[in-house]
């Protein structure tokens, strides 16, 4: 980059490159791409930049570390982010969460009863969770005996597996369940689907109104799971690429 830019637009240029570098950013490295600024000229921008984020309190600094230049979280926010961090912890989901939670994102719409079926375990406490945590909902009703709900994912369930639709799942054949899901079929038997009427939307939203209010149940049942039941982790269940998402 030799010819003369404005000076507003290389220090703009220039944080963008820190910020997108995953190690400190030498300053040679960064006269590599402004090769008509000298060395000196470079950490002068770079010393403005410093200065601009903490006049402004920003969460993001610029530090000098290692011979080079980083962008860190402000001091002042450690609190509030060890606190969130703390929190996705605990939002973790569990083994038999990812688990209930593949079988309705390959299968869906499924009932709970199809999901119990495949993990040979009750699943209320599962399917409870996984609805509070809005990754799965109510999409209907399957017309057979009982008229049970139906269950499918979210949108909310994309973003948090960083998933553009459904069709970006991991093929089946990449599980070692490839069977229990290929093979698997619906315990509650073949029925049409309904869509869920108006007044069974109000109830199920003044429910789940009602539930964020009341003290949170644990999500698995008493005791441990029943021997055979899969214990995977959510990488080998689902391949969540997040860390603690």
């Amino acid at each position: 980059m030799t010819d003369m830019l404005d000076p507003n637009q290389v220090k703009t240029d220039m944080e963008a490159l820190i910020f997108v570098s995953n190690k400190p950013l030498l300053l040679e490295d960064i006269k590599k791409v402004f090769t008509n600024l000298q060395t000196s000229e470079i950490r002068d921008l770079i010393e403005s930049l410093k200065k601009e984020h903490e006049e402004h309190s920003s969460g993001i600094r610029i530090i000098e570390i290692a011979g080079g230049f980083q962008m860190v979280t402000a001091p002042e926010s450690a609190g509030t982010i060890k606190e969130f961090y703390k929190i996705k912890h605990t939002e973790k989901l569990t083994g038999p969460s990812l688990e209930a939670l593949a079988i309705i994102a390959y299968k869906q719409p499924v009932t709970r009863i199809d999901i119990e079926a495949v993990r040979g375990v009750n699943c209320d406490g599962v399917v409870k969770s996984l609805l509070e945590k809005n990754l799965i909902r109510i999409v209907g009703r399957k017309e057979v005996i009982g008229r049970p709900f139906v269950y499918g994912t979210t949108r909310f369930f994309l973003d948090y597996f960083g998933l553009k639709s459904l069709n970006e799942l991991p093929k089946i054949e990449e599980f070692a369940q490839q069977d229990m899901l290929m093979n698997m079929k619906l315990a509650s038997g073949e029925g049409e689907i309904t869509p869920l009427s108006s007044e069974e939307e109000r109830t199920l939203t003044l429910e789940s109104s009602a539930a964020e209010t009341a003290s949170p149940l644990p999500e698995e049942t008493k005791g441990p799971a029943p021997e055979g039941t899969s214990q995977e982790t959510e990488s080998s269940i689902l391949k969540e690429t997040t860390d603690g998402h």
